[in-house]
């Protein structure tokens, strides 16, 4: 599934799901697990639009993802221009992610998420410098907003960007992360609340 594939724009027949739809899919995003949850997709963007879906993937300190374009892209966010420091991976919550997808689950690497996770990512559960584990590696939940942007846009519709930008409490394009502890994540292992 997208193994170096190109993930550009989604094309005309894609459905892209209505403002309503969305809505509809909110009271399952509330009832996402807070303390442990699942990993449902690890998703590595060896370059710009490429995504490679992993079975198994290896969380560095200060690198994130392995293999990851994180280090090599620049952010205009960043102090320096270069990689954000708060935004080694970037998760999100599944349910949401499939309401954007409208159901199919072969758009979600799409997202450009590293960790899709069905787990819920509010600040209430989830404050910066809450920290989860992830597999055999722990991460920590960093200040940085989790916005979506024109690519998201692109690839899931106007409605859904502005589904996702909507709730800063509910973080429903998900969060910054950066890892503390190296370690492998698989998808079906359990993300926890530490």
């Amino acid at each position: 599934m997208m193994s170096g594939m190109d993930s550009s724009p989604a094309t005309s027949t894609t459905t892209h799901p209505g403002r309503a739809e969305l809505d509809a899919a909110l009271d399952g995003v509330l009832a996402s697990p807070p303390m442990v949850g699942t990993v449902d997709l690890v998703v590595r963007r060896p370059d710009v639009n490429e995504r490679e879906v992993l079975s198994v993937g290896e969380l560095v300190v200060g690198e994130g993802l392995r293999g990851d374009n994180y280090l090599s892209r620049p952010n205009p966010t960043s102090p320096d221009g270069g990689p954000h420091p708060e935004a080694e991976l970037n998760l999100m919550n599944r349910r949401a992610l499939d309401a954007c997808a409208a159901g199919d689950r072969q758009r979600w690497a799409l997202a450009g998420d590293q960790l899709i996770v069905d787990f819920d990512l509010s600040v209430a559960n989830a404050p910066t410098g809450t920290r989860l584990q992830v597999g055999s590696a722990v991460i920590e939940v960093t200040a940085k907003p989790h916005r979506g942007c024109a690519k998201f846009r692109e690839r899931f519709g106007v409605d859904a960007a502005r589904w996702v930008n909507s709730r800063d409490d509910i973080r429903l394009r998900g969060i910054n992360a950066i890892v503390v502890e190296s370690g492998t994540v698989r998808p079906g292992d359990e993300i926890r609340k530490l």
